[in-house]
């Protein structure tokens, strides 16, 4: 290390410019974090609480010591409703074929059970990362390969080598610095930061330096990535702590669009903010007026205490106030009074206003409206006149259509998250590794496969599954297409498979126990075909000749193959052709 002109050496100046700009950053965005911080302290009862003009929450007064401050939480139970709502948005994650091929086909259906094999995992992290969303705005998913993850694969020393596996974490936004707050996508911003405490023994296991870390034993690791430019093709990556330099290099991910490097990041909002990076949530909405029912009930619970416990008037020197204002006048108590004075008497303070019970009820929609979680009977009075199945369904599904944008954005963020899971997959799964996922017939299957495998990563959703859909909708839809018979196989019948997966849509998977042998057979065509490219395949007596007549002409048909593959498979045709005439007889 050679040392500049101020004494340092280029890795500390490197540093000390990263940890600068991380300060930096954390300034500029004081006032959103402020604004985070209030929307948690709402959502965990803490509601008598502001931002003051120099950005920093403060407790508010009392204006009168006798005041009633009960919190009567209605943000927190509209929170945890609307992260039910959105925790129904978990359809499975399938892979497009690249082509029309075999292999394609045959590639995507690997990928597709790679996705399969990570759902717990990808499940867990969007459930944290839609409470992060639903409180502050903003969720972000970091999507990395762990090398010490994985099967064990051998040892150095005393330390244990594995395969590593790709790890998909929720990031609070917290811990995400972007490079300007008015930058609306990721992808956009010239350089990203996390920033995130570790502990100094994890540190010192991850980059071999030892530091002395804080008090409790932790030291801030910043992270800081920057896009792929025309100076640095690669991007670059730099990590400090502590203020020494822990490394410095090119993006370590292929894990952008054609094999180029972007950050390992994933961005889920609640609710946009147009020129902002950082979404809003609904929970801001809310504030006002949860502020506004905390003062309501208040004032009204105070009015029932005036009217209860009484408001006594006396004559000045005509009592013992002191006595009176500690025991009140209790059932039976002698009241003491100066001779010729005015006994003490209750002001009559009449009934509880009905401008309290109006405004309460007025919030209590209002919250249903903003948050977009009122039932369908909130709104009752506007359409007592519709009748039809029709009407109350359409007025259903506007109701709905208030979360939809939170649903797209969850959506969005799991194919981003599971297109990079399956680019680290090709990337550094070079050896080969065994997955363990459940088939489509509710079975453990097993299989292996190497990075190479995967050819595609158009990553889509298998079902448009939606948030408010209720289990008595769903049912309903269901038997609707069983009624229309669009299950039904070319006999009109309802196949084994169909009929598998409606009762499992119904809720009775139990029962979902047979077989569909046409499957089987589609399936082991297809293996077949895999086959027929190098060698000859024995046509079993025990095969369903039409499917696979079918399935191999298809290959034919869709594959670009050699005229050798071609006169096998031929071959293999006519053979099925003549065992299917012979056991026609």
């Amino acid at each position: 290390m050679t040392e500049t002109k101020n004494g340092k050496t280029p890795e500390e100046l490197l540093a000390e410019e990263v940890t600068q700009d991380f300060l930096k950053r954390q300034e500029e965005r004081r006032l959103t974090e402020r604004g985070w911080q209030l929307n948690m302290n709402f959502v965990s009862g803490n509601q008598y609480c502001d931002v003051n003009a120099s950005g920093e929450i403060f407790e508010e007064e009392k204006g009168y010591y006798w005041q009633s401050r009960r919190v009567f939480n209605h943000v927190a139970s509209i929170v945890d409703l609307r992260c039910s709502k959105l925790g129904r948005i978990r359809p499975a994650l399938i892979v497009r074929a690249a082509g029309t091929d075999e292999a394609d086909r045959h590639s995507a259906a690997i990928a597709s059970a790679v996705l399969s094999a990570r759902a717990e995992d990808i499940d867990a992290a969007v459930c944290d990362a839609t409470v992060w969303s639903e409180i502050c705005g903003t969720a972000f998913y970091k999507v990395t390969w762990d090398g010490s993850a994985g099967e064990p694969v051998g040892a150095d020393g005393d330390k244990r080598l594995n395969q590593g596996d790709v790890k998909i974490s929720a990031l609070s936004p917290f811990e995400i610095y972007p490079y300007s707050l008015s930058i609306e996508s990721l992808e956009a911003q010239p350089s990203i930061i996390h920033a995130k405490a570790a502990a100094v023994q994890d540190i010192y296991s991850a980059y071999g330096v030892r530091l002395e870390g804080n008090d409790d034993g932790y030291e801030l690791v910043i992270e800081r990535y920057e896009r792929p430019t025309e100076e640095r093709r690669q991007g670059r990556l730099t990590i400090v702590a502590g203020g020494v330099l822990l490394y410095d290099g090119a993006l370590p991910y292929l894990n952008g669009d054609g094999g180029g490097r972007i950050y390992p990041f994933v961005k889920q909002l609640a609710l946009p903010r147009a020129g902002a990076f950082f979404g809003t949530s609904v929970v801001d909405r809310l504030i006002p007026l949860q502020r506004a029912y905390n003062a309501v009930k208040n004032r009204k619970h105070e009015f029932l205490n005036r009217i209860s416990m009484g408001t006594v008037a006396v004559e000045d020197g005509s009592v013992d106030t002191d006595e009176l204002a500690e025991d009140g006048l209790t059932p039976g108590k002698i009241i003491v009074y100066r001779q010729g004075g005015r006994p003490p008497e209750m002001l009559t303070l009449g009934s509880v206003p009905s401008e309290f019970a109006a405004e309460e009820e007025n919030l209590v929609k209002e919250f249903s409206k903003v948050s977009g979680t009122g039932d369908i009977t909130d709104n009752a009075d506007g359409f007592a006149g519709v009748t039809s199945a029709t009407g109350l369904q359409l007025i259903m599904e506007q109701d709905e259509e208030r979360m939809e944008f939170s649903c797209q954005q969850i959506k969005r963020a799991l194919k981003s998250v599971g297109r990079q899971t399956l680019r680290l997959y090709r990337q550094f799964a070079s050896d080969v590794r065994l997955v363990k996922f459940v088939n489509s017939e509710d079975a453990l299957s097993l299989f292996y496969f190497k990075g190479s495998d995967i050819a595609s990563d158009d990553v889509s959703l298998a079902t448009d599954s939606e948030a408010n859909t209720s289990p008595a909708q769903r049912r309903t839809f269901i038997y609707d297409v069983l009624d229309r018979g669009l299950l039904n196989d070319a006999d009109g019948k309802l196949g084994v498979s169909a009929k598998n997966k409606v009762l499992e849509l119904l809720g009775f998977k139990a029962l979902a126990g047979g077989r569909d042998l046409g499957e089987l057979h589609r399936s082991r065509a297809g293996r077949e075909n895999m086959r027929l490219r190098a060698q000859d395949v024995e046509v079993k007596s025990y095969d369903d000749h039409d499917t696979h007549v079918a399935e191999h002409t298809a290959f034919l048909l869709s594959e670009e193959i050699s005229p050798e593959t071609e006169k096998r498979i031929c071959a293999h045709i006519d053979m099925h052709k003549k065992l299917k005439e012979a056991a026609n007889g």
